[in-house]
């Protein structure tokens, strides 16, 4: 049964590809998303991949919403627009060349993430983050990057290991430009695949949760040049003993 499976599928992509080379050969327009469509169906009509729904979903473009939100995001935690700065929507309109009610839905976003408040007779401000909550979130930070080191080197697997180690390198480049926006995505980059890979989806959603708030605090404190070497070396103990399996660290 598997071997007539495997020849069906051959025949449907031959007949496929067939029919495509045609297209080309006579000058027929061909249309990539049609193309990509079209492959992911015969693969699931063989039982090989996902179900016609999960294609619709993966072949969905990106909202306009969701590109404006990711770049106001950027702009906050990077340090762009700064903490208690005022977000004119008429400016942030004639900049980005999009309409009010699709800049409010993302502020809206934004503002469920805390980046933002809305402040009655200003609009809304870029969150300004208290003493208070810094000591907290790193206090939140430290135990949540504990736990996840001493389970990475526990369980994670030397793919992951050396994955972790590129990031480190990665972030190492990054320093040597002083960009708080390159340090801060390279960081980023770095948690990702320790959280990833700590076996605990509860503590990595928690960690996410709180990862632009935390970014917003980085962008500042990874702009002074002392405190970027810290970090480094700090970094760098820590995955000296990864891959040392030492989750004693």
């Amino acid at each position: 049964r598997h071997q007539l499976e495997v020849s069906s599928l051959q025949g449907s992509l031959i007949d496929f590809c067939y029919s495509l080379s045609q297209m080309i050969i006579y000058g027929q327009p061909v249309c990539m998303s049609i193309l990509l469509h079209a492959c992911l169906t015969i693969l699931t009509t063989q039982g090989i991949m996902m179900s016609v729904g999960h294609l619709d979903e993966l072949l969905k473009p990106p909202t306009l919403q969701s590109h404006v939100k990711g770049y106001l995001r950027e702009a906050i935690v990077s340090g762009r627009f700064k903490p208690g700065e005022r977000l004119i929507e008429r400016e942030l309109c004639a900049h980005m060349k999009i309409s009010r009610p699709s800049l409010r839905e993302a502020l809206r976003g934004l503002e469920a993430e805390r980046l933002i408040q809305n402040i009655p007779h200003r609009g809304p401000v870029v969150t300004t983050v208290t003493i208070q909550e810094a000591r907290d979130l790193y206090v939140l930070r430290a135990l949540l990057e504990g736990f996840a080191a001493r389970e990475f080197a526990r369980i994670a697997s030397d793919d992951a290991i050396a994955e972790l180690t590129q990031r480190v390198v990665d972030l190492e480049q990054s320093a040597k430009s002083l960009e708080a926006s390159d340090l801060v995505n390279a960081k980023k980059n770095f948690y990702d695949v320790l959280f990833t890979h700590c076996g605990n989806s509860l503590i990595q959603r928690t960690f996410e949760g709180e990862m632009q708030r935390i970014s917003m605090l980085r962008a500042t404190s990874l702009a002074r040049p002392d405190r970027i070497q810290e970090s480094l070396k700090e970094i760098r103990s820590l995955l000296n003993a990864i891959c040392l399996r030492d989750s004693e660290l």
